[in-house]
């Protein structure tokens, strides 16, 4: 296979909570303390304002300040990718153009529904055109196969900016290798909400994975795969099990569950979510403990030589 490009965003690129304070408000300490601990940790790079920094709660201005934030703390040390999604698609272009100047190394957009070939295209190319000079587009689809192969692979022959494809579809092991087949590896692909499948996609080949937090684990794992530790790879991913069986049941509860463990961590002042998510049951909220516990014991452990 040949190399994709970028080939330097190649590993574990965190996708970034939004840190709250008490009010609910946009707390930028907390912003760049995670900015600082994604890079200590080894990752390859940063997505902002996803799903999991809970985008859609958040203003134009909010939206704008935090790129501006995690520019700055980042100082280009590792590409930082910026999700411009948005149900306004005007709104789109110009959090493309915000992301251009606040230095971002590129933007991540989402696929507009019911678009397919010239008009799918068509769309895209306002967005590419007025953010940087790297597209990711996201291939989300929270039950079924996402978009066609067909007006993928025509996106990569007709956009010089689309070079990285963010697969998070049901299931997404056979389109990552039905994508990387068919580039021949050019297409720089990852992996995110299908974590639970990590082992899957690195024996796929898969270029980059888009997680939320544990960062020195799923680092350790890839660069265990990737340096023919394959057996000490898988045994430290079957340690992470438990975390991710709570974690990866809903979305909610996975963005509930990652915000405890930033505080747990010392990195968020706060576990405030916003609306729409969904509060944690009271079952929920001892299970959520447990959680970070294990995680907690798995990174220090990590840390300790003992994982």
């Amino acid at each position: 296979m040949n190399k994709p490009l970028p080939d330097t965003l190649l590993g574990i690129v965190p996708s970034l909570n939004t840190p709250f304070d008490d009010r609910g408000t946009l707390h930028e300490p907390s912003l760049r303390r995670l900015v600082d601990h994604s890079v200590a940790s080894g990752c390859q790079g940063l997505l902002a304002l996803a799903v999991a920094g809970e985008q859609a709660s958040l203003s134009f201005d909010e939206k704008s300040r935090f790129m501006a934030i995690a520019a700055e703390q980042n100082h280009r040390r590792i590409p930082l990718i910026v999700s411009v999604a948005s149900a306004d698609f005007g709104q789109s272009i110009e959090l493309a153009r915000h992301a251009r100047r606040a230095g971002a190394t590129g933007i991540c957009c989402q696929a507009p529904a019911g678009l397919s070939g010239v008009a799918l295209e068509t769309a895209l190319k306002s967005i590419a055109d007025a953010g940087p000079e790297l597209l990711m587009i996201q291939d989300l689809d929270w039950s079924g196969g996402g978009m066609a192969i067909a007006d993928i692979l025509r996106l990569f022959e007709n956009l010089p900016s689309f070079r990285c494809l963010k697969i998070e579809t049901v299931p997404a092991g056979p389109k990552y290798s039905q994508i990387l087949d068919a580039t021949d590896g050019r297409l720089h692909v990852s992996g995110g909400w299908a974590v639970s499948q990590f082992m899957d996609a690195l024996q796929r080949g898969v270029h980059a994975f888009i997680p939320t937090a544990l960062e020195p684990i799923y680092v350790a794992i890839y660069n265990r795969f990737h340096g023919g530790e394959a057996a000490s790879a898988r045994s430290l991913f079957h340690r992470l099990l438990p975390v991710l069986a709570f974690s990866n049941q809903h979305i909610d509860i996975s963005i509930r569950f990652f915000k405890a463990l930033r505080r747990a961590e010392g990195i968020f002042e706060t576990s405030v979510c916003r609306d729409p998510v969904a509060a944690l049951d009271p079952v929920q909220e001892l299970e959520c403990e447990r959680a970070v516990n294990l995680a907690l014991d798995l990174q220090n452990d990590l840390l300790a030589g003992d994982a």
